[in-house]
């Protein structure tokens, strides 16, 4: 791997990292040589997957977080920077995709998707920034949206589309204040991934031009780990505000 490519040293936090589209950015930030921290609700999930990157040569560590709880994204991040050093990268993957059409939405459903689809990624973009700007070398923060935010959209997606439409705007606005502190801020629209998340969905079966199958095939966890590791890399120093859409080619279809 080129130095253009190389995140040797450098501490990637990614939320969500224990299985499904957050274990592929984790393998693939881990074989870049970064130092890869899994934060994830489920401790002993996460515990599994950082020993799994161990035994393949990298180096990575755990943290249990949950991204809906404030105090515990403080508490996450200040250990997170105490025990690793300061993120570099922070990969927002954590989320819920559940389905509910909107005739029968109901606002706790609303409220739990938005808790964790885009207040979680505001408050640990918010913590992790606070520690890269303190540490003055600069960052990458990583939003995971949806292609749904394109057109790949199912039955169903109302709340989850807009609760990934919150992470453009969040995009948008915080490339803008950190760009000062040489922090650019990025997202990846992933098309469809079959992950254990995604085949476990509950709702309305997922019917909708988001069923078609894209030219290139359906993406894999380590295909959105590509994009994550070029605008995490020293490659793409000068890419800011982007919407990245890793879809398989679905929107030419």
């Amino acid at each position: 791997m080129t130095d253009a490519f190389s995140l040797s040293g450098r501490v990637a936090l990614v939320t969500g990292g224990a299985s499904g589209i957050g274990g592929g950015i984790a393998e693939m930030l881990g074989e870049a040589g970064a130092i890869v921290v899994i934060a994830d609700i489920d401790e002993a999930h996460a515990a599994q997957a950082a020993e799994a990157l161990r035994a393949a040569g990298c180096e990575a560590g755990h943290i249990q977080l949950n991204v809906a709880d404030e105090a515990s994204v403080q508490r996450g991040c200040a250990e997170v920077v105490k025990h690793y050093g300061t993120p570099w990268a922070l990969v927002n993957n954590a989320g819920l995709q559940d389905r509910q059409l909107l005739l029968d939405g109901t606002v706790a459903e609303w409220d739990r998707v938005m808790t964790v689809n885009a207040r979680g990624p505001f408050l640990m973009s918010r913590e992790v920034a606070r520690a890269m700007v303190a540490g003055g070398n600069g960052g990458r923060i990583i939003h995971i949206a949806s292609a749904a935010l394109i057109g790949a959209l199912t039955q169903g997606h109302a709340i989850y589309a807009s609760s990934k439409a919150a992470l453009l705007g969040l995009t948008r606005a915080s490339a803008l204040e950190l760009v000062g502190h040489n922090i650019t801020v990025n997202t990846i629209l992933p098309g469809g991934v079959a992950t254990p998340g995604a085949i476990a969905a509950q709702g309305p079966a997922p019917e909708g031009p988001g069923r078609r199958m894209p030219p290139l095939g359906m993406c894999s966890p380590r295909d959105i780990g590509a994009a994550v590791l070029f605008l995490a890399s020293p490659a793409a120093a000068k890419v800011t505000n982007q919407n990245f859409a890793v879809d398989g080619g679905w929107s030419i279809t």
